[in-house]
């Protein structure tokens, strides 16, 4: 049975087969058929972690534990408005925190993030130049998710990237929210996944 339990760059959680890279949660979300109710977060701390970690074991969706999510790279995560974990991921969360600037709190980053990602129930996006948008932001051209990297645009799909084009001229809708584009744009490198490294031609 494939769980409604992976994150996409728009911030939906929808059915896709395979984990991804990274784990993250916002709170309990689903009920005892581990099914996910209307709720999409019931905390401001939505995180990205490690899929293993200290050897824990979890199953996943167990009654009144928090709902384990998956991104297929951290880039997503970030698009969907989430942080590097300070437990788990800590030398990420230091240098995410590094290059937010001003040694800001966890909590302080979750309220930042919170008003920048969600305009009521749906993804908050913005309209930039592409030209201005660092490695590791998403954008949504026609429909489909494309992450920035290297002056071109890779496709977004649940498996994997699986196309590449030119990064277009002027401006774009901008999925990945300002903070996280800022600390981008001071250097902070994503993990991405590996089909990031030679996707196919369109």
């Amino acid at each position: 049975m494939t769980l409604q339990n992976r994150v996409t760059p728009f911030a939906d959680i929808v059915a896709a087969p395979g984990r991804g890279l990274l784990m993250g949660n916002r709170g309990i979300l689903h009920d005892g058929r581990r099914k996910l109710g209307r709720r999409r977060w019931t905390h401001k701390a939505w995180i990205c972690c490690l899929t293993e970690f200290r050897g824990r074991k979890r199953q996943v969706m167990a009654p009144g534990r928090y709902t384990e999510l998956f991104f297929l790279d951290e880039a997503v995560a970030f698009a969907a408005g989430h942080r590097p974990c300070f437990e788990c991921r800590r030398e990420a969360a230091n240098a995410y925190a590094a290059c937010w600037g001003g040694r800001p709190r966890a909590g302080e980053m979750d309220t930042v993030l919170h008003a920048e990602r969600l305009d009521g129930l749906r993804q908050r996006t913005r309209r930039r130049h592409a030209e201005s948008l660092p490695d590791g932001a998403f954008v949504n051209r026609g429909g489909a998710a494309w992450l920035v990297r290297s002056g071109r645009l890779l496709r977004y799909t649940p498996a994997g990237y699986d196309a590449i084009i030119d990064r277009p001229a002027g401006a774009v809708e901008v999925l990945t929210p300002p903070s996280a584009l800022r600390v981008l744009s001071a250097g902070y490198a994503p993990l991405l996944h590996p089909s990031a490294e030679a996707p196919a031609a369109p």
